[in-house]
């Protein structure tokens, strides 16, 4: 990297950024107002922008926002399961229902293989000029490792998994560039409900790192920033 780290990777949640909509988009912006970048995931969400759009079309938009809404606090709730036990500060973890429960415990004994050392962290990069917020950075299989946790009412297919790589491969970069921290591997755990079951998906940064910047590059062209 070009610049200085500056934090250690035990350091990274103290890290203070603000997040602020504008025109249906997210960006993270820092009190010195230095920093105003869109998010990662607004930035990744151009791969599935069309695909999406049809999908809204055919099941029509009722539909569509139910399912939305419904995926959308499963994965909220699943997050803040995971986080709570990765933490380790609660003595018990409390589930609203016996899909919750299964979900989470079906992931439970691949949780107990992770070492973290960041949770719910903000990121930035000055190079990517994106910011975000990390699920955990930690130790996974002895690599230091960008850890991504997804809820699905389905079992995903490995093809499915693209754009979660592009979106771990953005938190490595802004990990080594604010840590000097080389990133090894990005992982996503995925949580399947009703199955009892989970996926994990495993790729290395660098093998995504050139559809980042081409993805970024599109993102400015439509947006100017």
């Amino acid at each position: 990297m070009n610049t200085a780290p500056v934090c250690d990777l035990h350091e990274l949640e103290s890290i203070q950024l603000n997040t602020i909509s504008e025109n249906g988009k997210r960006f993270y912006t820092d009190d010195a107002g230095e920093i105003k970048y869109p998010s990662v995931t607004t930035v990744t969400g151009l791969l599935n922008r069309e695909h999406i759009k049809l999908w809204r079309e055919r099941v029509g938009a009722e539909e569509a926002n139910k399912i939305t809404k419904k995926a959308t606090t499963r994965g909220t709730k699943f997050h803040q399961h995971v986080e709570d036990y990765l933490r380790r500060e609660k003595e018990e973890i409390i589930f609203e229902n016996v899909l919750q429960e299964g979900m989470f415990k079906a992931v439970q004994p691949v949780l107990d293989e992770i070492i973290p050392i960041a949770l719910e962290a903000p990121l930035y990069s000055n190079e990517l000029r994106m910011a975000g917020r990390v699920d955990c950075v930690g130790l996974w299989e002895n690599e230091l490792s960008i850890i991504d946790f997804k809820s699905s009412a389905k079992l995903k297919k490995e093809y499915m998994a693209k754009p979660w790589y592009i979106q771990m491969t953005a938190y490595a970069i802004m990990v080594e560039e604010l840590t000097g921290h080389a990133v090894d591997n990005i992982t996503a755990i995925v949580g399947v409900e009703g199955m009892n079951t989970f996926q994990i998906f495993e790729a290395q940064p660098q093998d995504y790192v050139d559809e980042l910047y081409q993805l970024r590059e599109q993102y400015k062209n439509l947006y100017g920033v």
